[in-house]
């Protein structure tokens, strides 16, 4: 009885076990047999979760809806979408990958690359040595020698006291900035830039780690301040800043080697690491017109000049006025290229080139050339000359306040540097003609030098001329002019009416450079002659007096032009005295033009300095006596 109760048999309560296990049946899906599952060998199975019908369990999945149902599937779609899923994140982490890849190796490989060598590879520019200028003999002007920047990387100083004490010693900067520099978080700070071999290799023998050293290249001058306004400067990266290092600065500057090396993390130089070299090209050699010994005399004239005149200062050109080569230029006071730092910046100016003044009686020379060569006169032309003359609204006087009128020759107007009598010879030469020789001397222009900064001056235009323009330029006011502009005119008289370019360059590449093209012809060669010959009676026995030279025949003229003011007026008791000369005036080798600005004297204040300049000149350059 007992088993036919556990075997659901019949009676009541195999009714209803029966029933139960019907219920069972349709609830697991069972074909009503025994609900506990036998394996092989007989033994009861039970269900496990998830894997058939467990107690109140399925094998399907459950139909609530839920996305992660799948992962318990273990039908077969179940594994084919898990599967699908797996493959699908793996094809994009190496789609991502391959993208990623692509990006660094091709899209923007340069960029990174860069970036990497930036961190581990220091470059070190290897700067050219700048081209030589030699001066017309062969003297070394200025030069570039080897010199050292000084820098440290904090990161390798080990004793930052050690390394200060030594940099201030040796290079004498300010100890507080040089300790923020070498305690500073970097790797690289400049401590002083080209340091003398001599003071780097002082500082390499203390064998302090950290303190390092890049080789560079400055400017020597063995002649100092000698020509320092023609010559100029260049920076502390040798590119040029003024006078010739500007102006040929893509000659002599040269180009820039490199070389690259890697560092460590700590920024320390790896052997056997990455290394490149390119050497630098050194830059083109320069050979001037200038001679130092006449440079040298030059200076000394015009600088002493200055000081007996207590001119503001005062300026010196002396050129061959048959080639235009400049022996010699100056301005005072001059400056020192090795010490910027205390440099008044005007000082730096070759005045003969950059500023611009009323040329005052020396441009009596240049109206006279226009009346001879234009045959309204000779030198011996006579005028009856007031003691005044109207100019515009204004009366013109001579310096010698005379009261009288007074008959006078051309060549004695020039002799005695008669303001009236010179408005009477523009007044001869008229305003059309006036303006065609200016034109023809090329005033209010360029006068070609190879010079930055050259002032052109101001030169009316012939519309713009009034009542006063001509009479008042005759006497050589009411028109503005370099120095070199009326050198290069009174050249071209010494030249027999050719004017030549004035220049600096004699050669470059050890080949002659040709200024002829700049060769042009003003005034006939019998104007020239004859304004010669007067020019040669002012210092013979006018107010040039001052600057005759024994055994020389020397022709020239004085000037004392008035100081305009802001007010468009002139200075009471201010002017620009200047004197100009050449010798031998029968066969002309040298021209000295002075100028001596803002000084209470006269014009014979300028005459032995321009004498002491050209005596030594014709020394120098072994031209024989004419008397």
């Amino acid at each position: 009885m007992a088993r036919d109760r556990y075997t659901g048999g019949r009676g009541r309560d195999g009714e209803r076990r029966g029933a139960s296990s019907s219920r069972r049946q349709r609830t697991t899906g069972f074909d009503g047999r025994d609900a506990r599952r036998r394996d092989d060998s007989g033994r009861a199975a039970r269900s496990r979760p998830g894997r058939g019908a467990g107690r109140g369990g399925s094998g399907r999945p459950p139909r609530d809806g839920s996305p992660h149902t799948w992962l318990n599937d273990t039908s077969e779609q179940g594994l084919v979408t898990r599967r699908n899923v797996v493959l699908g994140v793996l094809g994009a982490g190496l789609g991502l990958s391959v993208l990623k890849l692509f990006d660094y190796q091709i899209a923007n490989a340069s960029t990174y690359r860069g970036r990497a060598d930036s961190r581990r590879l220091s470059s070190q520019t290897l700067f050219a040595k700048r081209g030589t200028i030699y001066d017309r003999n062969g003297n070394v002007l200025t030069s570039s020698v080897e010199c050292q920047n000084v820098y440290v990387n904090p990161k390798l100083i080990e004793d930052a006291d050690a390394a200060v004490d030594v940099l201030v010693e040796v290079l004498r900067v300010d100890a507080d900035w040089c300790r923020e520099q070498v305690t500073a978080d970097t790797t690289f700070n400049y401590i002083k830039r080209q340091v003398d071999q001599e003071d780097a290799d002082l500082i390499a023998e203390r064998g302090i780690v950290g303190i390092e050293f890049e080789q560079s290249m400055k400017r020597v001058y063995p002649y100092g301040n000698l020509a320092s306004q023609v010559l100029g400067v260049v920076n502390v990266d040798n590119v040029g800043l003024s006078g010739l290092e500007v102006y040929y600065d893509e000659d002599l500057t040269g180009t820039n080697g490199s070389i690259v090396r890697e560092r460590g993390r700590d920024g320390s130089f790896i052997a056997g690491g990455a290394y490149e070299k390119v050497s630098a090209q050194d830059g083109t050699d320069l050979v001037l017109t200038l001679d130092v010994n006449i440079q040298t005399a030059a200076e000394q004239a015009i600088a002493d000049a200055v000081t007996r005149s207590s001119a503001k200062n005062g300026s010196m050109i002396v050129l061959d006025p048959t080639t235009g080569e400049i022996l010699a230029a100056c301005s005072s006071p001059t400056f020192n290229p090795t010490d910027l730092a205390n440099t008044n910046a005007a000082d730096m100016n070759l005045r003969i080139v950059t500023d611009a003044y009323e040329p005052g009686s020396v441009f009596k020379t240049v109206v006279s050339s226009m009346a001879i060569d234009l045959g309204l006169m000779t030198p011996d032309t006579t005028f009856t000359v007031p003691a005044k003359v109207k100019a515009g609204d204004d009366w013109v006087t001579d310096v010698d306040n005379r009261d009288y009128q007074m008959e006078m020759t051309l060549r004695e107007i020039l002799r005695r540097s008669s303001n009236t009598g010179m408005v009477l010879v523009g007044n001869e030469i008229g305003a059309d003609n006036f303006a065609e020789y200016l034109d023809r001397y090329g005033f209010g222009e360029s006068t070609g030098i190879d010079f930055p900064g050259e002032a052109t001056g101001i030169v009316r235009e012939r519309d713009a001329y009034d009542g006063s323009s001509v009479p008042s330029m005759s006497f050589g006011q009411g028109i503005s002019l370099p120095p070199v502009a009326v050198a290069r005119a009174v050249a071209a008289i010494a030249n027999g009416g050719v004017a030549c370019t004035p220049h600096f360059l004699k050669s470059r590449h050890g080949e002659a450079i040709d200024w002829s093209e700049g060769e042009k012809r003003i005034i006939e060669e019998e104007t020239a002659q004859a304004v010669t010959s007067m020019m040669v009676t002012v210092v013979d026995e006018g107010t040039g007096s001052g600057g005759a030279i024994d055994g020389y025949d020397v022709a020239g003229k004085t000037g004392t032009a008035e100081r305009a003011d802001e007010s468009g007026g002139y200075t009471e008791g201010k002017y620009m005295a200047s004197f100009m000369a050449f010798a031998p005036a029968s066969d002309p080798k040298v021209l000295v033009y002075a100028t001596l600005d803002d000084t209470s004297y006269l014009s014979y204040m300028a005459s032995p300095a321009v004498k002491e300049a050209m005596e030594q000149a014709l020394q120098i350059l072994g031209v024989k006596p004419t008397r």
